[in-house]
């Protein structure tokens, strides 16, 4: 537990741009819940006393893993408009593989109705992508599994994490 030898309350976060996952000290008058968004910017920060470092997927604590697909499905709700962006205009990585085929549950089959759909129309929303493409089902948990992939290191290629 990288929090052991630390004398003030800890916090794991994950970073809303690049999946980077951080241990944090908390201020002793603030109360912070599981999944709720702290900011940890310059300038003031209501509840965050500092950032202590960042973490490697293996240091983080069974409950941190657990709660990791609801934090990162949050930051995909937020962010929907960048990563339906990504089914819009990612591309290949070289001739034998797209990097749409990087995501889990994503074979030559479906890529090629998502490049086929992506022609007529850019795609709107998760919903939209849904809709269009059969057999893509809940793409927000798709994506959660790729980002969890590559922040465990089980990923070269990566698409969403720094």
């Amino acid at each position: 537990d990288p929090s052991k030898n630390i004398r003030e309350p800890t916090a794991y976060a994950i970073g809303e741009y690049y999946f980077t996952l951080l241990l944090l000290t908390i201020k002793p008058e603030a109360k912070v819940s599981p999944l709720e968004e702290v900011y940890i910017g310059s300038g003031k920060r209501d509840k965050v006393k500092s950032i202590i470092r960042r973490l490697k997927y293996d240091e983080l604590t069974i409950l941190a893993k657990e709660n990791l697909e609801n934090a990162i499905i949050k930051i995909l709700e937020k962010y929907e408009n960048k990563f339906v962006e990504f089914f819009n205009k990612a591309g290949p990585i070289n001739i034998k593989l797209h990097s749409l085929e990087l995501i889990p549950g994503i074979g030559k089959t479906v890529l090629e109705k998502i490049l086929e759909e992506r022609e007529k129309e850019p795609f709107k929303s998760y919903e939209d992508v849904e809709k269009r493409v059969k057999g893509l089902k809940n793409v927000k948990k798709m994506l959660a599994k790729r980002i969890i992939d590559e922040l465990s290191g089980n990923e070269k290629i990566k698409l969403f994490t720094a």
